[in-house]
């Protein structure tokens, strides 16, 4: 017997590592399954078995980068505690990631997670629990914490693409126009805690 085609033994996970491979080295433009299969030296149609065309793709290169990130987040703020050091560190996280990886955190913030889909629920949930654990708002009801998360998300998402698309032309320098930013988030979370009560 021969040994088996490399298209046969392609994992799901060895073409989600070699998508975010394009994605590092040449942008979001990279992200198709012509281009995966050509760096995994297979033709397209061998992909087709592990996703549904490009936007199956997209979909599993999205969810990997947000587990991926959220487990960095949970490494990288296991020892901090307190709630206002831990926005932080997380902002700085985030902001650090979107610098490193571009691309990865275009696809990644993109991506429209949706409820309704139970491993794109789990994000979403992973997601809301680690703010709410960094943050210490537990007592919180729902409504209110997604309000804090969709806050904080523009806010930091916002800057980051406006840093991005280099929109920052001002000489203030954006370190400190983010700090000030983190400043007045915190002060706006302190605001909703309050009417929580």
């Amino acid at each position: 017997m021969g040994r088996p085609t490399k298209e046969k033994s392609l994992t799901q996970q060895d073409v989600v590592r070699a998508a975010i491979a394009c994605l590092d080295q040449e942008g979001e433009a990279a992200l198709g399954v012509n281009r995966v299969a050509r760096a995994l030296g297979i033709k397209p149609p061998a992909l087709y078995k592990h996703f549904d065309g490009n936007a199956g793709l997209r979909r599993a290169v999205a969810l990997a980068i947000w587990r991926s990130y959220l487990s960095e987040c949970e490494q990288q703020t296991a020892g901090i505690t307190e709630p206002d050091a831990l926005m932080r560190v997380s902002a700085q996280l985030t902001r650090s990631f979107a610098q490193h990886h571009p691309a990865q955190y275009a696809v990644m913030m993109q991506y429209p997670m949706r409820p309704t889909d139970l491993e794109e629920a789990e994000i979403i949930r992973a997601s809301l629990q680690f703010l709410q654990k960094s943050l210490r708002l537990y007592e919180l009801n729902e409504e209110a914490l997604i309000d804090v998360m969709r806050m904080v998300n523009a806010a930091v998402y916002g800057f980051i693409l406006r840093e991005q698309s280099e929109l920052m032309t001002l000489s203030r320098s954006s370190d400190a126009s983010f700090e000030v930013m983190l400043d007045a988030l915190l002060v706006a979370i302190a605001h909703i805690q309050q009417r929580a009560i």
